[in-house]
């Protein structure tokens, strides 16, 4: 991997989404695409990705059944994603389903809590109010499933990575130190999630809107 920067390309414009991959091509380690791009250009979106030559992380979040995630993803093994996510709230039987169902090289990895909820969020819908406790539990279950690691916000990293030393971290919500952290509620610095244990950031807004996004990606990677 060039960089540990994964650009997130939420946008159903595949013209745009092809320009801005290739401007920050040399300065990223891949791609992400999510449900905004997905069901806009399917299957043969992400292939036309791929052509890049970037690795793709693809970032459709399942969570359903065991049998409904494991047929989805088999569905999927055609585009050798490098990255696969999955709800860890689907439960232990959806995660070790999902990591069987994979493709042999893709990492998948579950969503602890999404970085645009903080602990009035978790309170609203039955949860402990603990972020922390809460991520820290999800993950503790991922790693007995079997999966390969993790989502979850710069501010619980380090908890996670103490827990589970060779785990991959996957961390959002990952904004420059000047950068407006738009509907995000739990972010960090590039250079601090690094440093508590990322595998991987996805960067999606401070790149994709900036006016030179090669330029802003660029910025980022000074600072790793």
């Amino acid at each position: 991997m060039s960089a540990p920067i994964y650009v997130a390309l939420d946008t159903p414009d595949i013209e745009r989404a092809k320009a801005i991959a290739q401007r920050v091509r040399n300065h990223v380690g891949g791609i992400k695409l999510g449900l905004e791009f997905f069901m806009a250009n399917g299957r043969h979106g992400v292939r036309e990705m791929a052509e890049i030559g970037l690795p793709i992380f693809l970032d459709l979040k399942f969570h359903d059944i065991p049998n409904t995630v494991a047929k989805a993803i088999q569905s999927l093994r055609p585009l050798e994603p490098a990255i696969l996510t999955v709800h860890a709230a689907g439960g232990r039987a959806m995660l070790e389903d999902a990591k069987a169902a994979a493709p042999l090289g893709t990492k998948v990895v579950a969503v602890t809590m999404l970085t645009s909820l903080d602990a009035s969020d978790l309170r609203s819908i039955g949860l402990s109010p603990d972020p922390h406790e809460q991520v820290v539990r999800l993950a503790e279950l991922a790693q007995s499933a079997g999966v390969d690691g993790i989502v979850c916000s710069g501010e619980e990293v380090a908890a996670a990575k103490k827990a589970w030393q060779d785990g991959f971290f996957v961390v959002p919500g990952v904004r420059p130190a000047n950068g407006s952290i738009g509907d995000q509620k739990r972010v960090v610095t590039p250079r601090a999630a690094l440093d508590s244990g990322a595998s991987i950031l996805v960067v999606g807004r401070p790149i994709t809107q900036a006016e030179d996004p090669d330029q802003a990606a660029r910025e980022i990677e000074a600072t790793l």
